[in-house]
């Protein structure tokens, strides 16, 4: 196979229409009797990484790119509002497709994960804040990283050093890091299942006897800079240039992916406009692996 977009989205779409033949289950529930869609859910699972993929964080501009440009590969194009609607109850779909292309890449058994979050802003000014639909979820919280305040959401990710989402989750801005990992770990317990000897790199923020102790009990070693006043901890020489690591993983989602403009504004919007992205960068790296190419998270090869 070659990489091209092409032949992302063909071998994409094959591997979704075979796994989702197999488990029909995955698929959303339709009606026995009914008119039956004129585009399936693998294309349109297919349509949606291509969107995230190219950029492109309107529906409408994106499906009129479509009908202009990608004829070639679906016959037929939704309309802006069945495409809304098809794709946020596809959001199940997407978020078990994550997990399965995932474990079908070499990267899968890596020993080391990083773990980190990441804004995703949702709104700026005080007004659009007080009326969207997301308050209550979303919420004021601060960046380190970047020295601001932002009203929105975090997402959360437990990656390979390849930056291979192993798990991730979305929760307000001011969630608990250290809460959100381990509820990523609870709600999957198969990801530290059959592993000896897995470690995961954070930053200082993930601290804490207890939170440690329960990493522990998972079958995991935590590293992480020391806090100011405790004893140096061990790993301390690897934090500097793994901290770039996270950064680069990050910026794929938020310079590469848009995340930022995901344009959501009601909760199911939002999160499976996070799914697409969480999505798309593990099918590169699926596609990436499967035909050798050297450098497992680019998108060089497909965002144009």
């Amino acid at each position: 196979m070659d990489a091209d977009l092409d032949t992302l989205a063909t071998a994409l779409y094959a591997r979704t229409d075979d796994l989702l033949k197999a488990s029909p289950d995955r698929a959303p529930a339709r009606p026995a009797v009914g008119i039956r869609p004129r585009i399936t859910d693998a294309e349109l699972v297919t349509l949606a990484v291509m969107q995230a993929l190219l950029g492109r964080t309107s529906e409408a501009r994106w499906l009129r790119y479509a009908h202009a440009q990608l004829r070639h590969l679906f016959p037929y194009l939704p309309q802006q509002p069945g495409y809304n609607k098809r794709l946020r109850r596809l959001a199940d779909t997407l978020r078990w497709l994550v997990g399965v292309l995932a474990r079908d890449t070499a990267l899968w058994t890596d020993d080391v994960w990083v773990a980190d979050s990441t804004p995703v802003e949702c709104a700026r000014s005080r007004e659009a804040a007080h009326r969207s639909d997301l308050a209550g979820w979303a919420e004021y919280g601060y960046c380190a990283s970047h020295s601001r305040y932002f009203w929105g959401l975090r997402l959360h990710l437990l990656c390979t050093l390849h930056g291979l989402p192993v798990g991730f989750a979305v929760s307000g801005a001011k969630a608990d890091e250290r809460e959100v990992l381990l509820g990523i770990l609870d709600a999957d317990p198969t990801l530290t299942a059959g592993r000896s000897g897995q470690t995961v790199i954070a930053d200082r923020h993930y601290y804490g006897r207890q939170f440690e102790t329960t990493l522990n009990n998972h079958g995991i070693t935590l590293l992480r800079p020391a806090r100011a006043g405790e004893a140096p901890r061990p790993g301390a020489r690897l934090f500097k240039p793994l901290r770039q690591v996270i950064e680069s993983i990050n910026d794929t989602f938020k310079g590469q992916l848009d995340l930022e403009q995901h344009g959501g504004h009601t909760p199911t919007g939002v999160w499976v406009r996070i799914l697409q992205r969480v999505l798309e960068i593990t099918a590169v790296i699926w596609h990436n692996d499967h035909i050798g190419a050297p450098t497992p998270r680019s998108l060089i090869a497909y965002d144009h």
